[in-house]
């Protein structure tokens, strides 16, 4: 009798001990969006896009646009790219001009991520005494359903073949990255899939000394958006600031089981929406940088990898054409202000001094 409780007893341990297991996955990591194609048309030598996550919103362009036009439609989440959005009561010529994103470095003799290129961030507050904040935002919203294309150096996109010798990847979008056999963690480019709980969330930053916060902005596949404070940055060197959610229950025999409808629901994902800075009143203004080398999270997975005998979207088609809609607003919001910055750039006075007088 007492043998079989024993056995009883380490069913259930093992039971609720499944609830402490969860998949690893970095959601986005920046040594991986440095600018590598496509040279700046006027600051010749600077490469200013990332092959791997170049997108083309040049398909729903109108037919007043020209060629070299088009091409500027091309964009990607290279570094120098991303946005820094300053709150509305801090905008001025004083602030958004020195408030960016640049691609950062690390020295070769660097203890840590030695010769890896990570995200600089410079945000300009106002030296007046109120609350501010500044959101870094890639340039468009990361696609979840972008399909894996060869890039060629001029930014040309060819989509590729579906398939391949490792099932695991075959089935990853573009945007999706790669998932490592050995290691068990799937390295994104800033959308991860399959995403049921969230159990950790971490960022690898570099701070130097400020007393300003420092937030991470997901979104998921309902366009909802979840704030998740992860601390603050009054410290100097590289630090992992991590979050742990408070409502994960390890136990599964306390869970609300939920199931997922599968096709043409997408599988629940989550994807990175930006970074915020928050500045409290009390704190010194002006200008203020940092450094962001990844963001990782800690999940359970919505649904087991089913095998299904027949490709849905195939058949239908009801996910790509959702997608397809997706990419014609997007392109209407971002190709045309990219247009507009490259019409903006070629009319921009290069020169910042005068021709001696003869």
């Amino acid at each position: 009798m007492r043998r079989q409780f024993l056995i009883v007893a380490a069913a259930l341990l093992l039971v609720g001990a499944i609830g402490a297991f969860a998949d690893e996955a970095v959601l986005i990591d920046f040594s991986l969006l440095k600018a590598d194609i496509i040279e700046d048309p006027v600051q010749q030598g600077k490469l200013t896009q990332n092959r791997a996550t170049m997108i083309d919103f040049s398909s729903t362009a109108g037919a007043s646009y020209t060629e070299d036009q088009k091409k500027q439609m091309r964009t990607s989440l290279a570094i120098p790219n991303w946005s820094v959005v300053l709150a509305s009561s801090s905008r001025s010529s004083a602030t958004v001009p020195f408030s960016y994103t640049r691609e950062a470095p690390v020295n070769q003799d660097a203890k840590q991520y030695a010769v890896q290129t990570v995200l600089g961030i410079r945000v300009s507050f106002p030296l007046e005494p109120f609350n501010s904040w500044a959101r870094i935002t890639p340039p468009f919203e990361i696609p979840s359903f972008e399909p894996k294309a060869d890039v060629a150096d001029d930014g040309t996109i060819t989509p590729k073949a579906a398939g391949g010798d490792d099932p695991a990847n075959a089935r990853l979008t573009r945007f999706e990255g790669t998932y490592n056999a050995e290691t068990k963690v799937q390295t994104a480019l800033g959308v991860v899939k399959n995403v049921g709980v969230i159990k950790s969330v971490a960022v690898t930053v570099k701070g130097l000394n400020f007393p300003h916060g420092l937030s991470l902005i997901l979104k998921d596949q309902d366009a909802n958006e979840k704030v998740i404070f992860m601390g603050y940055l009054n410290f100097d060197g590289w630090r992992e600031l991590r979050w742990d959610n408070p409502q994960y229950i390890r136990d599964v025999r306390n869970r609300e089981l939920r199931i997922y409808p599968l096709y043409p629901k997408t599988s629940p994902f989550v994807k990175l929406g930006g970074i915020l800075i928050s500045r409290d009143a009390a704190h010194e203004g002006g200008d203020f940088v940092t450094y962001i080398k990844d963001v990782k999270i800690l999940y359970d997975k919505a649904v087991l990898d089913p095998v299904t005998d027949i490709d849905d979207e195939a058949v239908w088609g009801i996910v790509g054409v959702k997608e397809a809609e997706r990419k014609r607003i997007e392109s209407q919001r971002f190709g045309n202000s990219q247009v507009l910055r490259y019409i903006e750039s070629l009319k921009q006075e290069q020169k910042s001094d005068f021709t001696p007088s003869k």
